[in-house]
């Protein structure tokens, strides 16, 4: 094979190495540690170059030159694997959210804040006993104030403790009453989650106590916790507060700015 020849070939060797050495970090990141230790991930990797590099009629002598300099090229650069991972992940990420659906921003009854009717809805997985919660609630009301056309969808996650179920429950009733809000933000405000805190919130709310304790162990409030749950394990992430804006999945207490970056994004795209 002349040189020509050669030249004009190099960027297909250049790709396929690439794509193999992709393939090759993206298993190891997503693949469970069992099948790591079986030596499965090597393997696939090596017989997905191995078929690419023969249909691309690359002989021995060019593959272990073409390997080398990109061997040489990583040790380099390595944070191209860096990048290539978390492309990867953002990839993996919108998979699982896409096979969510608008199960996501579809809320409990009467469990929104802010513009029942915006056009940017912000999703937020909250747990009544999460520290990070109970910061981001003046960040959240000051969001709603400054952005009009701004919906919150609050989704009960109780994964802290056992009252955190109780006043997830609570919370739920509270919006069977249209009174998910002022409980929600009465909850934050009295403290831990705890039998007493829960009763205080629901009467600073004005709720109807003998109803809502009725609705908070109904059937329908229990299917909703078990759904969120299930959301959170499908979508693949591990705690509170964790938001959603368009398809940015955000954990953490963000802060008002970066909660309305996240918004101004989502508004961009449409």
């Amino acid at each position: 094979m002349d040189q020509q020849q050669t030249n004009r070939r190099l960027p297909l060797i250049f790709a396929l190495l690439g794509a193999a050495l992709l393939i090759a970090a993206g298993i190891y990141f997503f693949t469970s540690k069992e099948e790591m230790v079986r030596g499965d991930t090597t393997a696939y990797a090596k017989a997905d170059a191995d078929r690419a590099i023969s249909a691309a009629g690359i002989n021995d002598k060019e593959r272990a030159a073409t390997e080398a300099i990109v061997r040489a090229y990583i040790l380099e650069n390595p944070e191209i694997i860096t990048e290539a991972v978390e492309i990867l992940q953002k990839r993996e990420l919108a998979k699982r959210m896409d096979a969510a659906g608008s199960a996501i921003t579809q809320p409990f009854p009467g469990a929104v804040g802010g513009n029942p009717n915006g056009t940017i809805t912000v999703v937020e997985f909250t747990d009544y006993n999460c520290g990070f919660c109970r910061s981001s609630v003046a960040d959240l009301n000051r969001l709603i104030g400054s952005e009009k056309d701004v919906k919150i969808v609050y989704r009960e996650l109780p994964i802290l403790a056992a009252s955190s179920r109780d006043a997830a429950r609570w919370a739920l009733a509270a919006a069977k009453q249209g009174k998910h809000k002022a409980f929600h933000d009465a909850m934050f405000a009295a403290g831990p989650a705890n039998e007493q805190s829960i009763t205080a919130a629901a009467r600073r709310a004005g709720l109807n106590m003998d109803q809502a304790a009725k609705d908070a162990a109904s059937p329908e409030v229990k299917a909703e916790i078990e759904r969120n749950l299930a959301m959170m394990q499908q979508i693949g992430f591990n705690g509170t507060p964790t938001f959603i804006i368009g398809d940015q999945i955000l954990e953490g207490a963000l802060g008002y700015e970066a909660l309305k970056a996240a918004v101004e994004k989502a508004r961009k795209k449409g």
